[in-house]
């Protein structure tokens, strides 16, 4: 039988992995290859594509071209660097005698067996002082966040980043851009500690950008961070000030999701809840359609698992994908939108950009956040028989039933997804009925047999 494909046994020593620099832009690959390979340092440059123009590379710098090619092998990083460390080093950075090696040392002082110990030690680049960051990574809620803290976890600023060999490959996403906050995120998600070192390698004199440069630059870093954010399934950052970066789906893309089987989307199933920019859409989306219903005059209330995240947390419940009203059946003519869809027009798309239409499946309304964007809204119609509440369309949900309608005679505002929506007054009663006792103390996802919380 043939040996298994191994890597290659690691010997004494750093390499340096130039990564982070644009192919087809100005940069100091040359020069910075050339400091580093001259103090006897292999150095490696990892890129896409060759660039362009041509680099030219000093004797033993070996180039390693990552994007698959029809006619040759796949690219392995991990085959080309022997050495039982590697430095990631910004383009731009000059050595400095000895820092590499005291970075290694204190590396290795760090610990590196457990899970809490050092696996990352940093040294900035230039004169100006990185800033520290605390780095939280809630992946279920498909978000990062970072605080001033004093905690070091991710930095604000050019650095040398050093690690073990081993622990680079072990990442999944080892060679992603931009690197430091890829190596970040990655660390975090697996609380791997980080030791910022009080030296500076010097960075190299070079012309300013120009305009269309810095343009140019800005738009390739922000295309890699959203290429990574993707990798990464992050939706949302919120940065230190407060401020957030979006990544997710918007009013002119599509949901993030696709369609539900078995009232579970596919998020559930990767232990992931509702991407944040889905919530954003439905409750943008459920703050227009309560607006529009109460200007008309429809009766509606909270429904379903609406309800029970208002009662749990005044919000939609992290992992719903969809909102849900009822109405009463004779208040859909004084609504025009929902008195067009009942009359059989085509979806109609109000002067905000909310489509309104009869859902495909039955009797029952729906609104969604776009044309684009398919997060919805939906609206179902009871009529009274007897004392009961009933309408013409049910889905096999377990909370879908007939109830007493003196349950939804009497409505109260409640706080909802950033607003106050109509509700039961005795919200417990008319949940219970629905879900059993206990339901809004024993949250659960809308399909046990499936996927249990």
């Amino acid at each position: 039988a043939a040996a298994p494909c191994r890597s290659p046994r690691t010997v004494p020593g750093i390499t340096v992995l130039l990564r982070d620099f644009e192919e087809e832009m100005d940069n100091d690959l040359a020069g910075t290859a050339r400091s580093f390979s001259s103090s006897s340092f292999p150095v490696l440059v990892a890129a896409d594509a060759p660039p362009y123009p041509p680099v030219p590379f000093p004797a033993g710098v070996n180039l390693l071209i990552l994007r698959p090619s029809p006619e040759l092998p796949p690219p392995r990083p991990e085959l080309h660097i022997r050495t039982r460390h590697v430095a990631l080093v910004p383009d731009g950075t000059r050595w400095l005698p000895g820092l590499l090696e005291r970075m290694r040392d204190e590396l290795e002082e760090g610990g590196g067996g457990g899970n809490g110990s050092t696996r990352l030690v940093v040294a900035p680049v230039g004169s100006a002082r990185p800033r520290c960051l605390e780095l939280q990574a809630e992946l279920r809620r498909w978000t990062l966040r970072y605080r001033n803290t004093g905690t070091c976890q991710a930095l604000e600023g050019a650095a040398v980043l050093l690690l073990r060999t081993r622990d680079l490959f072990s990442l999944p996403f080892p060679l992603a851009r931009p690197l430091p906050t890829s190596l970040f995120i990655q660390s975090a998600v697996r609380g791997w500690q980080l030791r910022l070192l009080p030296a500076s390698f010097p960075l190299a004199r070079l012309p300013p950008l120009s305009p269309h440069g810095r343009w140019k630059a800005d738009k390739l870093a922000a295309a890699h961070r959203a290429r990574l954010m993707d990798e990464l399934g992050i939706k949302l950052e919120v940065l230190a000030d407060g401020t957030e970066r979006w990544y997710g789906c918007s009013k002119e893309t599509a949901r993030c999701f696709g369609s539900v089987q078995a009232g579970t989307p596919r998020y559930l199933l990767s232990g992931r809840w509702t991407p944040p920019c889905c919530l954003l859409a439905l409750r943008a989306t459920a703050r227009h359609v309560a607006a529009q219903l109460e200007a008309a005059g429809v009766r509606y209330w909270l429904e379903g698992g609406s309800l029970l995240g208002a009662a749990r947390l005044g919000d939609i419940i992290p992992w719903d994908y969809d909102v849900d009203f009822g109405i009463y059946r004779d208040d859909v003519r004084k609504c025009r939108w929902l008195a067009a869809a009942a009359a059989g027009q085509e979806a109609v798309e109000d002067a905000e950009g909310f489509l309104w239409e009869k859902a495909a499946e039955g009797d029952f309304y729906r609104v969604h956040y776009s044309r684009s964007n398919r997060l919805h809204v939906d609206l179902w119609p009871f009529y009274p028989r007897g004392s009961l509440l009933t309408k013409d369309t049910w889905l096999g949900h377990p909370q879908d039933v007939e109830f007493p309608e003196s349950l939804v005679q009497l409505r109260v505002p409640v706080p909802f997804a950033g607003f106050r929506a109509m509700a039961p007054k005795h919200t417990r009663a008319f949940l219970e009925l629905k879900f059993g006792p206990g339901a809004i103390e024993r949250p659960e996802y809308p399909n046990p047999a499936v996927r249990r919380l």
